[in-house]
């Protein structure tokens, strides 16, 4: 397994009215992040908040190219960013000890925190695909080029770890620094994390390791995140 410090390139926030950062996603534009009693909108590049929906934002949330997905206590919301209209409703697998969430090829993956699990469920009627076990506690999930990334927060330490998507063993990980804390994790897609901060009220950019030309361009995927 191969260990390294988290390089952090840049905290967004604290921003106004937002005491603690729970889910965050990216839209190919900005950064969205779950605050409890909505759901926020940044720009990253210029740090300025652009859009809030008043919904309840309690955990992970999620992007799948055109709706968000948005953990609400033993639920997941489908929200219609445009007008912050829930669309549709599932239970969470984790009955409310649900954490991250992320979407990756016509499925969603969710953290369950102190169960140590991620499950790929079904996003029509959240019934279970797949389950993953950790040994840490899970809090965000992202996918990226056929890697699946997850936060871990216990006490003072989190981090980020690249784990094989068939066994769970950890291939990789990212050590954050002590009291820095890891409550929702996203990949823009490219070479940067999206971490949510908790009580920092901060959203974090972090660097996602460098893969070589091949595994950066997407051509190598180690496993399909749909497959059963």
């Amino acid at each position: 397994m191969k260990r390294s410090a988290a390089e952090i390139l840049r905290e967004y926030g604290p921003f106004p009215g937002v005491d603690h950062v729970h889910g965050v996603t990216f839209d190919g534009q900005h950064v969205w992040f779950a605050s409890g009693d909505k759901l926020n909108a940044f720009d990253p590049a210029s740090r300025k908040t652009v859009r809030s929906i008043d919904v309840a934002a309690h955990a992970g949330t999620a992007f799948d190219g055109q709706h968000l997905f948005q953990l609400v206590e033993d639920r997941i919301q489908k929200i219609d960013p445009k007008t912050g209209i829930v669309l549709a409703t599932i239970p969470a697998p984790g009955g409310g000890g649900d954490s991250g969430l992320a979407w990756a090829e016509g499925t969603l993956w969710v953290g369950q925190y102190r169960d140590r699990k991620i499950h790929q469920i079904d996003p029509q009627t959240g019934a279970i695909l797949r389950t993953i076990e950790s040994n840490r506690f899970v809090t965000g999930v992202t996918w990226i080029d056929g890697e699946l990334w997850h936060g871990t927060w216990e006490g003072d330490e989190s981090d980020l770890r690249r784990v094989d998507p068939r066994t769970g063993e950890v291939l990789e990980r990212l050590e954050m620094p002590p009291g820095v804390s890891v409550s929702g994790l996203e990949s823009d897609g490219g070479d940067r994390f999206f971490c949510g901060g908790a009580s920092s009220g901060k959203v974090r950019a972090v660097r996602r390791p460098r893969r070589g030309s091949a595994a950066g361009s997407g051509s190598e995927t180690p496993v399909d995140p749909t497959s059963k």
